[in-house]
């Protein structure tokens, strides 16, 4: 269990009902600055029908300020995106969303596939190294049945999640997802709030109506990668969904 954890006594599954999640409010009036921290596009994750312009056009169009680029276990290099960055005139970083035995991370600050990625622990060492960041991705995955009415594999699911030994490697919690559920949502948040890890929103673009769903907030200008790795690690940032106005500090 990560050391910052202490669960007994401390889990409170929400009860069956809706939450403040989809309040209207204009997200326009939110501060800046707004960056999608997880996105997808084709051909380098093959799940994803989205260009890279697409991607980008779109990120424009719904007002964000800037994206990371977060293939499944492919880098692009720096300066492709950089390329993209003039050539849209708009913030692109490289990330990577990395697959390992204990789930999906994140990570920015690596150029490269090395074999060992597969182990959480081995990324994390990589990423200290050069003094980058991990975010774990949507802690729901398969953590609890979709038909659970009572919550009952809800709180089960959520006592195994805050055990795992990925949230040791993280320096954020991605607790808004725009392809994620209310409930997964819920799941997310409670699991970041029992860990004392800082939530991230991102939309996990694969499609264009995923684009301007969930966001992160960022208190300071975000110029280039270095800038995003200082505030993910200072915790300056805030989760946003973007569709709502809805936020979780």
């Amino acid at each position: 269990m990560p050391q910052n954890a202490n669960i007994k006594g401390t889990i409170h599954a929400p009860e069956p009902t809706p939450i403040d999640l989809f309040l209207p409010v204009d997200y326009y009036e939110l501060e800046r600055m707004i960056i999608d921290l997880h996105t997808h596009t084709k051909p380098w994750s093959e799940d994803s029908y989205l260009t890279p312009g697409e991607l980008i056009g779109q990120a424009k169009k719904v007002g964000l300020d800037g994206i990371c680029l977060t293939e499944h276990d492919w880098f692009w290099t720096a300066e492709k995106v950089a390329e993209f960055t003039r050539g849209h005139d708009f913030l692109v970083l490289p990330g990577v969303e990395i697959t390992t035995e204990e789930g999906h991370l994140l990570v920015f600050g690596l150029e490269k596939y090395v074999f060992g990625m597969h182990r959480a622990q081995f990324v994390k060492r990589l990423v200290d190294e050069v003094g980058g960041a991990i975010i774990v991705a949507h802690p729901y995955r398969r953590e609890f049945p979709m038909i659970d009415p009572d919550y009952s594999g809800f709180r089960r699911g959520l006592g195994r999640a805050c055990e795992k030994s990925i949230y040791e490697v993280a320096d954020a919690i991605e607790v808004l997802n725009g392809r994620a559920s209310e409930k997964e949502i819920i799941f997310s948040r409670e699991v970041g709030r029992i860990l004392n890890l800082k939530g991230v929103g991102a939309s996990d673009a694969h499609e264009l109506k995923d684009i301007g769903s969930c966001a992160t907030e960022f208190e300071r200008e975000i110029r280039n990668l270095q800038d995003l790795v200082t505030e993910l690690k200072a915790g300056r940032f805030k989760a946003v969904n973007l569709r709502t106005g809805y936020s979780i500090p």
